[in-house]
């Protein structure tokens, strides 16, 4: 696929598969296709730690939605959301 930075960048066209990442998410809810999306581009754009964290972020908030049955845990509610969870934590 000829690169398209903005309807196909390569970062998500990248795989050996051929598959483009979208065609797999926009089949999921939007927590869990965020974090494949994050998964899938890890290290082909801008820091992998970093991408890896961002999909982590989306996989807890999955599950606290999950547990709450709720659409906006109480947890991911303050300002400073991404970058709290963005860091390390272990």
């Amino acid at each position: 696929m000829k690169h398209d930075p903005v309807n196909h960048p390569k970062h998500y066209t990248s795989h050996p598969s051929g598959v483009e990442c979208i065609e797999i998410t926009e089949h999921l809810n939007f927590n869990i296709g965020n974090a494949i999306k994050y998964l899938w581009r890890a290290g082909l754009k801008g820091e992998q730690i970093e991408d890896l964290r961002k999909a982590r972020w989306y996989v807890d908030r999955e599950i606290a939605r999950i547990l709450n049955n709720c659409e906006d845990p109480p947890f991911l509610k303050r300002s400073d959301e991404w970058k709290h969870h963005t860091n390390d934590q272990a």
